[in-house]
């Protein structure tokens, strides 16, 4: 899986999301900002992003994602 495609992904499943993503596409890094987070704890944001990616979790394509889930004023 590419960064590219691992972006989009996040950006596609992740309402009013901006994304960005550094790695070597297996084991990677992401930011992503999103009014989606406002009045959620960091667990329930990871848990957020990790939801869209589940799938290529599970099947190996993506082994690690280092993720930081940040609220627009947060950022």
């Amino acid at each position: 899986m590419t960064l590219e495609e691992i972006q989009a992904k996040l950006e596609s499943g992740i309402k009013n999301a901006t994304v960005t993503v550094e790695g070597d596409g297996c084991n990677c890094s992401t930011l992503v900002v999103s009014t989606a987070f406002e009045g959620l704890s960091l667990l329930a944001r990871q848990k957020m992003v990790l939801a869209v990616v589940r799938d290529e979790i599970n099947s190996g394509e993506l082994h690690a994602l280092s993720i930081k889930a940040r609220t627009p004023e947060e950022n």
